[in-house]
């Protein structure tokens, strides 16, 4: 996690080994991200926490490569997240016409 700042990963962390889905939550928001973690952690407290952490694997690692400028463009499989497909970075190109 070269650039990121520490004590939120490891804040991330923590919070995602009491609690799966609020971690998924801080970094993807509510969505089907969300629902899926929920019901994993239902079903197994287990498979919450390795869909949690892989989550948080793709995010921060995308962010990562966001930082240096090698933004990916394939989707990681099973991240329904655009927040977490992105690394946390936006396209700022907004409606149809590309930037000049």
């Amino acid at each position: 996690m070269a650039g990121t700042n520490p004590v939120s990963a490891i804040l991330l962390i923590i919070i995602t080994i009491f609690f799966p889905p609020l971690g998924v939550f801080m970094i993807a928001g509510c969505g089907a991200d969300l629902l899926v973690n929920i019901c994993l952690t239902l079903l197994g407290y287990f498979p919450g926490h390795i869909h949690a952490f892989y989550l948080e694997y793709v995010y921060f690692e995308r962010r990562d490569k966001g930082r240096l400028g090698q933004i990916s463009q394939d989707r990681a499989p099973g991240v329904y997240s655009e927040n977490v497909q992105s690394g946390g970075y936006h396209n700022t190109n907004y409606g149809t016409v590309p930037a000049a």
